[in-house]
């Protein structure tokens, strides 16, 4: 496993593992209108802006495919404004979950916040999913419940947040 910060070369594969990722954990969560309309090409074309402009960084395995990312850069909602970065998006494929691959993933993201003197941070979770009981081994404290729409069908998000993700056990 090999994790390094994203080229805009590689948006397509970050395109890919988010669609997949998606299409497989949110099967029966989210409509299936918004699935999908999701594409590799739709979703490269934001991932070539996404990673020239935020913190983006991939893991990939023995030979060089990337199988998950995560994205990270400051506080994008006023309402949690007591933090001051955000984790925006981590998806690995399935068949890496729960190997370690998220705790690899986010350490480069919290050396590099840290570094930037950013040491809070949030991230929102669709309540529904499983994998959020990632974020809440990993000390986050659960700050508030937004709900979230659609295609007219009703979500709710668990925000997460770190008042010091200096103290996130990432085993570095």
């Amino acid at each position: 496993m090999r994790i390094r910060e994203a080229k805009p070369r590689d948006a397509r594969a970050v395109a890919k593992v988010q669609v997949d990722t998606w299409k497989s954990t949110y099967s029966d969560i989210v409509p299936d209108k918004v699935l999908n309309k999701m594409t590799y090409e739709s979703r490269a074309k934001q991932w070539r802006s996404i990673i020239s402009n935020q913190m983006v960084y991939v893991a990939e395995d023995e030979f060089g495919s990337i199988i998950g990312f995560a994205n990270a850069s400051e506080q994008r909602l006023s309402e949690y404004s007591d933090y001051e970065a955000e984790l925006y998006a981590m998806y690995i494929l399935d068949e890496y979950q729960r190997m370690g691959v998220g705790k690899q993933l986010l350490e480069p993201i919290v050396d590099e916040l840290v570094r930037k003197e950013m040491h809070s941070m949030t991230v929102l979770v669709l309540e529904e999913n499983e994998s959020r009981e990632f974020y809440e081994l990993l000390g986050g404290k659960e700050i508030d419940r937004v709900e979230i729409e659609l295609l007219d069908q009703k979500l709710n998000e668990i925000v997460y947040g770190w008042e010091d993700i200096r103290e996130i056990e990432l085993g570095h």
